[in-house]
């Protein structure tokens, strides 16, 4: 009898071994894993870690209060400039960054307080010019199907307001630009959200028409003339919600010992060229992507805002050799087109991206320990805004310490419209920075006589700044 006993004991733990080792080959959550999870608590840091979290904003509780020690807006080097603008509800980051780093050339050139471009006038244009683009590579791809790769992506993204350097570049090369007073924001392009729905609604329409007149038989010549029919509802759309640019204007401006200069003529590519005058084409654009090779040159397809431009290139390299181009290029009183993943270890209240500002490794008794390049394969980080780099800090050694950016959040955003970034913070979140030739050494120089590297425009990697 107790041999029986003993004998159905081991066959009940036999049966109930084989279903543990069933349901873990599975890959099911099993009564006893979840057991084992519920033993491996420490109930009483687990219980107070709970009241905390569930009462309270996790980033608040996160706050790594030692992070603040020695951290001053001082700055040995700082581009000089005035004015801090806002981009208000768009994602036009992209444009009112590219025109921050240029907008100290005016202000030094006549001798202002302050000066701002205006956005709506070349945010006119990038729309317009991404409408033509998008209908081009629908005739373009017209004889592919519709579950082509990419057929499919041109749908999905047949317009928006983000952007880069170089839609910037190719936006103010061809049509200039004007300050802000000749054609000041509208509701519309500070909230650009419904406007863009309207208009991708109207492209969409469009693409699928074109698509049916070439599959009816109809010439490219007969499919063009609809083009520029359709483009001439978009034009009107943007009229309707931007106002029409000017082809002339009159400006006149006071400089800080209270001249006023003449009031003058001006096309919006002759103010570009008297104001600024400098050629945007002499800038390169650096990445730094460790998932990718150092010293090579990659080129977006199908990533730039006019069906003439530039796809946009890029140099990839390490952190510390974009670094060193652009300490000379502030100490030149030169502002950079600077882009990076904004929304990691940002304190908005005091203005500071700092890789320790949250210590949430503690918070959660959890090690967050991916590196940069783990982050970019999981999608866990990439660019996502862009502002104009216009200060640096170094060391008695020169080693740079923290960087000051100029924002587009308004006046009222972090430091008086600023953040600080530490050195350690630009090696983990810099993804983008745009520099001139004449601060980039030789040898790197050389790589843009290299054939790019064709990357596809759906990578992640290249989502536009915001």
């Amino acid at each position: 009898m107790q041999m029986r006993i003993i004998k159905l004991v081991l066959i009940t733990i036999s049966i109930f071994s084989a279903v543990v080792s069933h349901a873990q080959q599975k890959g099911e959550i099993s009564e006893t894993l979840l057991r084992d999870f519920h033993q491996s608590l420490d109930e009483i840091k687990i219980k107070a870690l709970r009241n905390a979290v569930t009462n309270n904003d996790i980033k608040k509780l996160a706050i790594n209060k030692t992070s603040k020690k020695n951290l001053d807006f001082y700055f040995k080097y700082k581009v000089k400039t005035s004015g801090i603008s806002d981009q208000k509800s768009s994602g036009r980051c992209w444009l009112y960054t590219g025109l921050n780093t240029i907008k100290p050339l005016v202000i030094e050139k006549y001798d202002i307080t302050s000066f701002e471009f205006s956005h709506t006038f070349n945010f006119f244009w990038d729309q317009l010019e991404k409408s033509n683009l998008f209908l081009e590579g629908i005739i373009a791809s017209r004889n592919k199907g519709l579950e082509d790769r990419t057929v499919e992506w041109l749908l999905k993204n047949p317009i928006g307001d983000g952007g880069q350097w170089t839609t910037f570049a190719d936006i103010v090369q061809k049509y200039g630009a004007v300050p802000k007073s000749i054609m000041p924001e509208t509701h519309s392009s500070e909230n650009t959200r419904n406007m863009s729905v309207f208009l991708k609604k109207k492209l969409k329409e469009n693409a699928l028409d074109l698509r049916e007149m070439h599959h009816s038989g109809k010439s490219e010549s007969d499919i063009r003339i609809a083009k520029n029919d359709m483009l001439k509802e978009i034009y009107k759309m943007l009229v309707i919600n931007l106002g029409e640019p000017p082809t002339e204007f009159a400006w006149r401006y006071q400089n800080k010992d209270g001249t006023v200069g003449d009031l003058k003529s001006y096309t919006p590519k002759s103010f570009y060229d008297e104001a600024v005058g400098i050629d945007l084409s002499s800038y390169i654009m650096f990445m730094n992507d460790p998932t990718r090779e150092y010293d090579k040159l990659y080129e977006i397809e199908f990533d730039r805002n006019m069906v003439e431009g530039y796809n946009w290139k890029y140099i990839n390299l390490p952190a510390g050799e974009i670094k060193s181009m652009a300490l000379e290029s502030i100490k030149n009183n030169e502002g950079l087109y600077f882009s990076c993943d904004v929304g990691k270890f940002l304190d908005s209240k005091t203005g500071t991206l700092d890789i320790h500002n949250y210590d949430y490794n503690s918070l959660f008794d959890v090690e967050f320990g991916m590196d940069k390049k783990e982050r970019i394969q999981s999608f866990e980080s990439g660019s996502s805004h862009g502002m104009a780099l216009i200060g640096v800090d170094v060391d008695e050694n020169g080693n740079t310490t923290k960087w000051l950016l100029e924002n587009s959040w308004g006046a009222s955003s972090g430091y008086q419209g600023h953040l600080l970034m530490t050195d350690e913070w630009f090696d983990e979140y810099m993804f983008r920075l745009v520099v001139n030739k004449k601060y980039i050494p030789a040898k790197t120089l050389k790589i843009l006589t290299k054939k790019a590297i064709k990357l596809p425009p759906w990578d992640p990697m290249f989502a536009p700044e915001e």
